[in-house]
């Protein structure tokens, strides 16, 4: 029984109108029962009370059947003025009806004479009506205080999804450009490798041509998608590691473990290359008999780790030299791990035994 029309922004109600019925019956049941209290007070007659609640209560619902009827089928969508007007000349219409019929459904409920419809109309009897009115029209103001209320937790609830929706696509262009940075870097130092390598080279040219084939075929399928699964990403690293087998020759050796339970996980694309790239490049390459790199995925808990472990010249030599820090790499990769899970994700480097480094990852176990 609210007095006001559902405002614009809620174009769905904040409830079905099922539900709306069944939260205007309990507040009926509530403010019937506090009426049959104050009728009891009022007449100084204790030993009544059981009979005014079930008189209130019988008058309350017919009320509610008649005025939350019309305002839910008739009046749902109507306009705010014409709503107001026409549900005040519904709750004056609605009381003595509402007072009348429920009036004989109590009296046979009790075994009590229902009174006629001839004789019904006495002073007493309309005080009466003029208290079912009152009584009407403040379980009116607290249906619409509540409804008031849901639309204003939908209304938020709109907000904060829409909120939701523009920091997500900010996020999704950021990872993009952060992944931008990191295809052409790999891209364009195999091929000025292949170039090289086809006036010196022709055979080991073509081999790793055929490579460079075979790793854009494993990737290019996914290196738009915003997420791949931890298979995509490993088949990703082993074409491209083969690619780098090419060129380093015996110079490296390398292996990829991946659990088979955990080959659906789901992780942002690309994760790993610039990790793999960074062990390649600045670890096992500048060193003379090159190494080994290792990759490897393990669960622990609700979490995933993943580890690139080379055996390389290890972090002093290879800070030293890109000229200090992690590298683009690593920063870009930490970058996009802080956009996408905050504090739930990390990224460490260590020293590894008996040399090189360790990149281990760890991020939220979500499957595909």
């Amino acid at each position: 029984m609210q007095t006001s029309a559902p405002s614009p922004a809620a174009h769905k109600p904040p409830r079905s109108r099922a539900r709306r019925f069944l939260g205007d019956l309990w507040l009926t049941v509530v403010v019937s029962t506090g009426a049959a209290v104050v009728l009891t007070l009022a007449g100084n007659r204790p030993l009544d009370m059981g009979k005014e609640t079930v008189y209130s209560l019988c008058i309350g619902l017919v009320a509610l059947l008649i005025v939350d009827g019309v305002r839910l089928s008739l009046w749902h969508d109507a306009p705010r003025q014409r709503w107001r007007i026409s549900f005040l000349l519904l709750l004056v219409a609605a009381a003595p009806v509402a007072h009348f019929v429920g009036v004989n459904i109590a009296s046979l409920l009790l075994g009590a004479q229902p009174p006629s419809l001839a004789t019904y109309l006495t002073m007493p009897r309309a005080s009466m009506i003029l208290f079912t009115l009152l009584a009407t029209c403040a379980l009116a103001v607290l249906i619409a205080n509540r409804e008031r209320l849901d639309r204003v937790k939908l209304e938020h609830s709109e907000a904060r999804a829409r909120a939701e929706a523009v920091e997500r696509q900010a996020l999704q262009a950021q990872l993009r450009l952060l992944q931008a940075q990191i295809e052409p870097h790999m891209l364009f130092n195999t091929l000025a490798n292949l170039q090289g390598l086809i006036a010196i080279d022709p055979d080991r040219a073509g081999r790793m041509l055929d490579q460079l084939i075979q790793y854009l075929r494993a990737t290019l399928s996914v290196s738009r998608m915003e997420t791949t699964t931890l298979e995509q990403e490993f088949a990703a690293i082993d074409a491209y590691l083969g690619l780098m087998q090419v060129r380093m020759g015996e110079r490296l050796a390398y292996r990829c473990l991946l659990p088979d339970a955990l080959r659906g996980v789901r992780l942002p694309t690309m994760l790993l290359q610039p990790l793999v790239e960074n062990a390649i490049v600045h670890g096992l390459e500048p060193k003379v008999d090159g190494g080994m790199v290792t990759i490897e995925a393990s669960r622990r808990g609700e979490l995933l780790d993943i580890a690139v472990v080379d055996t390389g010249l290890g972090l002093d030599a290879s800070a030293t030299r890109r000229g200090g820090g992690n590298g683009v790499g690593v920063s870009t990769t930490r970058e996009r791990l802080q956009a996408l899970y905050g504090e739930r994700a990390s990224l460490d480097l260590s020293p590894a035994a008996p040399h090189g480094t360790a990149a281990r990852l760890t991020l939220p176990l979500e499957f595909a």
